[in-house]
């Protein structure tokens, strides 16, 4: 099949369960202008009459609003939390009002790269770099554009968790409780790192073009296949790899954990955007939340919401040292999630993590 320019989602798409609000402008921590954005989010459950009951979940990287639910028209990949929201699940929808926004910057709904400028153009080149925090300012938008004052929770993983470390940071009083997984309060140097070689592959694509490739007869899915293939090794544990694939190969001579690798690139490539993942993993490289706050101490001070840290015994992108840390800092201890998957188990291992998610809401 043919590789798609952008696997962004287009208006001419099936808009699926997404919803929208519309804003702007917003000023960048780096000086940047959105004069105007939109942000796309999904809802499950009925908000009660005081607004008391919304729970705020906050997507990875390469996730979406669509945290629920089959695929289907307009949703190319099934929910990704699946087996946390629902009735009678632990984000039992009976009980809880629960949003899940597509990120500013992202591409399956929300302004991004891909989307047009006023001029009718792609914003591509022109986008203005984004932080965590300038993520969370557009998200208050939903939150004031539903009459949520206070989310019950804030629930992220990853980038996710990044997220909802910063609604808690910047907004005490407009959290209740706090679950972060499998992230941190800054990015280390490893981190920007492992993000370094993903975004010289994708920028020295021929298909780049600098950034403005959506007029282009091909993309740079090559170098987002490749971005894919290093950050997925990262996502998984070596001892998982191993007893997986092993040393086996295949009948053309290639390793079976080469073809897994090209597999998770091909999807990605036709569900995602290039611009989107430069943009967003910039973003969580810059990721601080002690930047102009006095450091990440004074930062976590401010906190008040009841708060859940867990990590990842096999996490090896954002190790286990790191969410202890985050805890201690917060005046907790870390909790544990214990798998063989390495980083991505805060989507796999569904058991454990609604057990935290019950024990928070609690």
């Amino acid at each position: 099949m043919t590789v798609p320019v952008t696997g962004a989602w287009r208006t001419s798409d099936h808009p699926g369960r997404r919803q929208w609000v519309t804003g702007g402008p917003i000023r960048t921590e780096a000086g940047g202008v959105l004069p105007a954005f939109s942000l796309a989010y999904e809802t499950w459950g009925t908000l009660n009459s005081d607004a008391s009951n919304a729970v705020l979940v906050e997507h990875a990287l390469t996730g979406d609003s669509h945290a629920a639910g089959p695929a289907g028209p307009g949703h190319v990949t099934p929910g990704w939390w699946d087996g946390l929201i629902g009735p009678g699940k632990a984000l039992d929808t009976g009980e809880y009002f629960v949003v899940v926004p597509n990120v500013l910057g992202g591409c399956q709904g929300s302004t991004g790269p891909s989307s047009p400028d006023a001029d009718g153009r792609p914003w591509g080149s022109r986008f203005p770099s984004l932080t965590t925090r300038d993520l969370v300012t557009a998200e208050t938008l939903l939150a004031d554009t539903l009459g949520i004052e206070r989310w019950a929770a804030v629930l992220g993983g990853s980038m996710g968790g990044m997220r909802a470390l910063e609604w808690a940071v910047t907004w005490p009083p407009r959290v209740g409780a706090l679950l972060v997984l499998a992230s941190t309060a800054q990015a280390s140097a490893e981190q920007i790192a492992w993000a370094s070689p993903q975004l010289h592959a994708i920028r020295s694509d021929p298909g780049w073009h600098g950034g403005d490739f959506y007029d282009a007869r091909e993309g740079p899915h090559r170098g987002l296949g490749i971005a894919r293939r290093i950050a997925h090794v990262t996502y998984r544990s070596e001892p998982e790899l191993a007893e997986r694939f092993g040393r086996q190969s295949q009948a053309d001579g290639r390793f079976a954990v080469e073809s897994y690798l090209d597999h998770h690139a091909d999807k990605l490539v036709r569900r995602f955007d290039a611009g989107s993942y430069v943009v967003l993993t910039e973003s969580m490289n810059a990721h601080d939340v002690g930047r102009d706050r006095g450091g990440v101490a004074a930062a976590l001070s401010r906190v008040t919401a009841r708060t859940i840290v867990a990590g990842v015994d096999s996490d090896r992108l954002y190790p286990l040292a790191q969410s202890r840390a985050l805890a201690e800092g917060l005046g907790g201890e870390v909790a544990v999630v214990t798998s063989p998957y390495g980083h991505d188990s805060f989507l796999i291992e569904t058991d454990q993590i609604a057990a935290l998610v019950k024990a928070l809401l609690g």
